[in-house]
């Protein structure tokens, strides 16, 4: 199963990570998915992602080439989320680095925590936990991630993965709408999980993810009561794509 062998490989990478001392200084991802919200736009993450398990390379990206694409979108999108995972997205720590020295709004590091060392390997503003890989220690990595100063995004994917959620003090969920077993993908699924999180706990923010190829997904995400979506491949293939999704608010 792929999603097994990702995490194999990650366990390989732990052992080389030489820790750090540090507290990230946060740059508040909240705040700027409110002011899209006052301005009628749809709060966007935009990824940049060399590679993609379910697609293969999308796009050859040189730390130069990943600065240019966060410069050319960091007006439009809320945050830019940085693939670090080499060998199945073509990630890198230096990618994540050279993109948060040169703009300003959150970057989110995407990759597949799995050991406290990793908290320790490189600052951003934002962190991606997976409640599939995590299981019964994602209350733990929640709360040490908050600890090392980093907001973050715990991403579910079932009914059962939004109870561990909510369990946690994290503030964003994220609904994958790929299952990691199979990599299919449906937007049903955010269409089918954000009542059950809002239901239980209208105060948690909401970020679907995985699938959203147009304007018109956009806003089907948007209708079904997320507070702002990630997009990765769309964008690396036709960054216009971002302003695109931006300015779909609600059909307009």
């Amino acid at each position: 199963m792929l999603i097994d062998d990702i995490v194999a490989e990650t366990k390989k990478r732990v052992k080389d990570i030489k820790p750090r001392s540090f507290k990230v200084q946060t740059r508040d991802i909240i705040s700027g998915m409110r002011a899209k919200w006052e301005e009628e736009k749809i709060p966007l993450i935009a990824e940049i992602k060399p590679t993609s398990p379910s697609y293969g390379r999308i796009k050859d990206i040189s730390q130069a080439d990943a600065v240019h694409i966060a410069k050319m979108l960091a007006e439009d999108v809320i945050a830019i989320s940085v693939l670090t995972e080499p060998k199945f997205f073509g990630g890198s720590i230096d990618l994540l680095t050279a993109v948060r020295n040169a703009v300003d709004i959150p970057v989110l590091r995407k990759d597949f925590i799995i050991d406290e060392l990793q908290l320790q390997e490189v600052e951003s503003d934002l962190i991606l936990l997976i409640a599939r890989i995590l299981g019964d220690e994602l209350d733990y990595f929640v709360t040490k991630a908050q600890f090392y100063g980093f907001e973050p995004i715990v991403e579910v994917h079932s009914e059962e993965e939004i109870r561990s959620a909510l369990n946690t003090p994290t503030r964003i969920i994220g609904i994958n709408n790929r299952d990691l077993n199979t990599l299919n993908v449906d937007l049903s699924v955010t269409e089918r999980l954000v009542s059950c999180i809002k239901e239980a706990d209208p105060a948690r923010f909401i970020i679907s993810e995985s699938g959203i190829s147009s304007a018109k997904d956009a806003r089907r995400v948007i209708e079904a009561g997320v507070d702002g979506i990630l997009v990765g491949t769309a964008i690396m293939q036709d960054i216009g794509k971002a302003k695109e999704m931006v300015d779909a608010f609600r059909g307009k």
